[in-house]
């Protein structure tokens, strides 16, 4: 799911399926995919990904616009849009260009949002077993619209990522407290996705 840096991935095996979900370099790194892809991988991406992509990779590219589903690799998958609010041409995520998804692996399904707001989209998923929720102010939502929007679909397990903003790594600990004080049996697990280099 979105690979940039390919030093991240040296030693783990080859993806079968890479998915992109937008167009901005934190999302899609061509120079990545193509350290990590085989011959072989399968591509999931919205157009505007697609149409940056050089040729060699149109072979196996799939190409999914919101609400579109595929299957890949035994990985059902489902676009879901991701966008700003309110909705706008200056938005830096527009409805439409980019995908949220998610995937049934093993008979789970597991969200991820991309980047985006708490939007009704995101808001009415249900049987979420695990969730990655962005948070990176001013790009996506602040902690308090990103816990509203998990206590309204209710994921069994969510995972605070992508949460590095404009002034720094997001509070995520207080999006913890948030969750908790809900009081729905969502667990949520803080990693470290930003190790010091």
């Amino acid at each position: 799911m979105d690979p940039t840096g390919a030093d991240n991935y040296k030693g783990m095996m080859a993806p079968a399926v890479i998915l992109v979900t937008d167009i901005h370099g934190d999302h899609f790194d061509i120079k990545t995919i193509d350290a990590v892809k085989t011959a072989n991988t399968i591509l999931v991406v919205p157009q505007v990904v697609a149409d940056k992509l050089p040729d060699a990779d149109k072979a196996h590219l799939v190409v999914l616009k919101n609400g579109d589903n595929s299957t890949q690799a035994g990985i059902s998958i489902m676009a879901i849009p991701m966008y700003n609010l309110p909705e706008g041409p200056d938005a830096k995520h527009t409805k439409g260009r980019g995908n949220g998804y998610v995937l049934g692996i093993g008979g789970k399904n597991i969200y991820i949002s991309g980047d985006t707001q708490g939007i009704p989209e995101m808001r009415s998923l249900k049987n979420i077993d695990v969730a990655f929720v962005c948070m990176n102010l001013p790009y996506t939502m602040d902690i308090k619209e990103a816990a509203d929007a998990v206590l309204a679909f209710k994921p069994k397990i969510v995972y605070p990522y992508h949460y590095r903003g404009q002034n720094g790594l997001s509070d995520i600990d207080g999006f913890k407290n948030l969750v908790d004080a809900g009081k729905q049996p969502i667990e949520v697990r803080l990693r470290n996705w930003y190790p010091a280099k």
